[in-house]
């Protein structure tokens, strides 16, 4: 996405609309993106301060880490940045702060690499198709539905029954 913004360099509007779709690449493994990712917001001048202010709204689907159901779900965040001009900030600071600025090179706004490693670094690190999923049965394969499965109770490895028989003496 291209966004030109000279008219807010050169101080003739204040506000500048941004709306439009964002084409994330390399999704991690087990994550598919699905059409639709989108960047809204306002790009703003003021005192020659100019600032991004955004929503990144990203749909995408995969697998719950715990029980393999497919999940379907949509990752929203903001993303704001200061706006600086090409040559006013130092390489060294614009490497450092790499998170807070976005450069514009002859009046033209690329934001898209910035807002792809946002995407990447956003998505949550396990997917899950809820928070209390308890994931699948170490018997039978089956998901957890409450503490039940459908499985006989566990069974208690014979070399650990004298530990047990410790145990239940400690509680009586």
């Amino acid at each position: 996405m291209l966004i030109d913004l000279s008219a807010i360099l050169r101080g003739e509007i204040r506000e500048l609309p941004i709306d439009g779709e964002v084409f994330p690449d390399a999704a991690p493994d087990g994550i598919e993106y699905l059409p639709g990712a989108r960047i809204s917001g306002v790009v703003s001048g003021s005192a020659g301060l100019v600032t991004l202010t955004s929503r990144v709204t990203v749909p995408y689907r995969g697998e719950c880490a715990r029980c393999l159901d497919p999940v379907e779900t949509v990752l929203e965040f903001d993303f704001d940045r200061t706006i600086v001009t090409e040559g006013t900030v130092s390489d060294d600071v614009l490497e450092e702060k790499a998170d807070e600025y976005l450069v514009v090179k002859r009046g033209i706004l690329e934001p898209d690499e910035a807002i792809i490693e946002s995407i990447y670094l956003e998505l949550p690190s396990r997917l899950l198709c809820s928070p209390d999923c308890r994931g699948l049965c170490p018997k039978c394969g089956k998901k957890m539905i409450g503490d039940e499965c459908g499985c006989a109770p566990r069974e208690i490895d014979p070399r650990w029954s004298k530990l047990k028989a410790l145990l239940d003496e400690d509680d009586e």
